[in-house]
């Protein structure tokens, strides 16, 4: 027993040595990453909302001027837009042509030099589109937003990039940091420093990197800064530091080594659990209730410990999200679907894969660059991605949710309202959510009992989906009277015991295979799946 105190003491002793040094750099570069990370997110979303205002007033200025011209080219025409000229800070031409380019009019009589600089692209939730133009002799890239008016022609808006000169955005950044501007596509618009930093940032740790999206535009911010010159100037610091952690390092040290030894802390296990890679994806599919083909799966998840031992969700999930595990699971979960599922995304290229995220998600917006450098190469399409948000958590921060949600949409994603009608939030929270797809909690399927010819909140929250034109998928279907029931009412896509659980991935390949390779009568693939699971 001696000794075993002695090894002890002797540890705390050898790491005490070296709490003075390793702790004031760990602090010092934590703080320094904190605090660069908050400038670097500040000036992307900076420069980011200077995008989308401009956007969003030459859309104004464009539909004011059109609803106020009874025709186009005509002297009222030109006076309506060179008094939108006038009073806008952004707006610097208007131009009216046909679809092969042909000029009719402008603001001030005079032919519009223009080149494009990137293909014409939608602009979500409006009519208009996007293109990234160099206009005329203005150094910085002017964005054209278009209008079709007619069966012919076109009025488009011109405005800047951003108001500032290529000059005032460099002068704007820290030394050695880079800033690029591009398209969702990848295509570059505007780039300021040495912007291969971004090509190197995954490949080592010394960058403090943020982005962000213009609104619902298909434009992203990109900033950088090597952490070493963040670091430097930070210097004064060091002195402070070190006095702090010499004197309070060692009696937390102790404190929380026999906090350690004298508890067991839960979240030990299952953080061990995910870094060994022992929370394993499980697929439960969807099916066609019309066709019985496979519509696409949710990732469910399991702990499969060494000892042979299978731990449902049930068990471990509330505890990840209370903790902030599950943001670390949900990571290593992305990382096993994109090497399970690669190969029959390909075959199925239709195939939608769910994705469950968690509040914790939501309260920054680094999901968007995790989806985006987890799936970016893969063989799995963004657009085959559904990431499922509940309602029985609200969301905290709706302005950071409603980022992270333009984000994903901005990747091409779907997402997808679980738990519907399970929660205490309201049709108008629902709705501002922009989702995609409603799931409809098996509870209220439940409901549906053989000889049942009318459920009314099942039937509400159908017609709600509807309403807010989102696909509706059901869970928990287990009853042939159920799937009719869904059936009837135009609920096309389900899940279910009546189809298969959660599958094993080479379970879930194998159905999937089988019922993409042969289209035959639903109770042929009942037999299929029964024989999968």
């Amino acid at each position: 027993m001696k000794s075993r105190y002695s090894h002890i003491l002797t540890l705390i002793g050898a790491l005490l040595a070296f709490v003075p040094i390793v702790a004031v750099d760990y602090l010092l570069d934590s703080y320094v990453r904190v605090r660069e990370k908050i400038n670097t997110e500040q000036y992307v979303r900076s420069v980011s909302s200077q995008i989308e205002i401009g956007v969003n007033d030459a859309i104004t200025s464009l539909r004011r001027i059109l609803a106020e011209s009874p025709s186009l080219c005509t002297p009222t025409f030109v006076a309506n837009v060179q008094r939108e000229i006038e009073s806008s800070l952004n707006l610097k031409q208007v131009l009216v042509e046909n679809a092969d380019g042909v000029q009719y009019c402008d603001a001030v009589g005079r032919t519009v030099t223009y080149s494009p600089l990137s293909a014409s692209l939608p602009i979500p939730g409006h009519t208009e589109t996007i293109t990234v133009v160099k206009l005329g002799e203005m150094p910085m890239p002017a964005l054209k937003i278009t209008q079709t008016f007619g069966e012919t022609r076109r009025v488009s808006a011109f405005v800047p990039l951003v108001g500032q000169t290529q000059g005032g955005l460099a002068q704007g950044i820290a030394n050695a940091a880079m800033m690029q501007i591009e398209l969702t596509n990848g295509t570059s618009v505007l780039a300021i420093g040495d912007t291969t930093a971004f090509e190197r940032r995954d490949a080592a740790a010394d960058f403090i990197y943020a982005q962000g999206f213009a609104g619902e535009l298909p434009l992203k911010v990109e900033y950088a800064i090597p952490f070493a010159m963040a670091r430097a100037s930070y210097s004064d610091l060091d002195v402070s530091f070190t006095v702090i952690a010499c004197i309070m390092s060692a009696a937390f040290l102790i404190l929380s080594l026999n906090y350690v030894r004298r508890s067991r802390v839960p979240a030990f296990d299952l953080e061990r659990a995910i870094a060994r890679g022992e929370i394993k994806p499980y697929y439960q599919p969807v099916i066609n209730l019309r066709t019985g083909e496979l519509m696409g799966c949710e990732v469910l998840c399991r702990w499969e410990k060494k000892n042979g031992q299978v731990v449902p969700p049930g068990a471990f999930i509330d505890y990840a999200e209370v903790t902030g595990l599950a943001i670390p699971m949900t990571l290593s979960l992305m990382q096993q679907v994109k090497f399970d599922l690669g190969d029959l995304s390909q075959m199925m290229p239709d195939m939608k894969i769910s994705i469950n995220l968690f509040e914790g998600h939501f309260r920054d917006d680094s999901i968007v660059e995790d989806v985006q450098a987890i799936f970016g190469n893969s063989k799995i399409g963004f657009r085959q991605l559904v990431f499922e948000i509940t309602e029985r958590h609200p969301l905290g921060n709706s302005q950071v949710a409603q980022t992270v949600i333009a984000g994903l949409h901005a990747l091409g994603c779907k997402l997808a309202l679980d738990d519907a009608g399970t929660g205490h939030s309201n049709l108008a929270y629902i709705g501002t959510l922009g989702c995609d797809v409603i799931k409809i909690d098996r509870v209220f399927v439940d409901m549906v009992k053989p000889g049942t010819t009318q459920v009314p909140v099942l039937d509400g929250l159908i017609t709600m989906a509807k309403d807010l034109d989102c696909e509706i998928v059901a869970e928990g279907v287990e009853t042939e009277e159920q799937a009719l029931y869904l059936r009837a009412r135009g609920v096309i896509q389900a899940q279910g015991y009546i189809f298969a659980p959660a599958l094993k991935v080479g379970a879930f390949r194998d159905l999937a295979t089988a019922l993409h390779a042969t289209h035959e009568p639903r109770s042929r693939i009942q037999n299929i799946v029964a024989s999968a699971a």
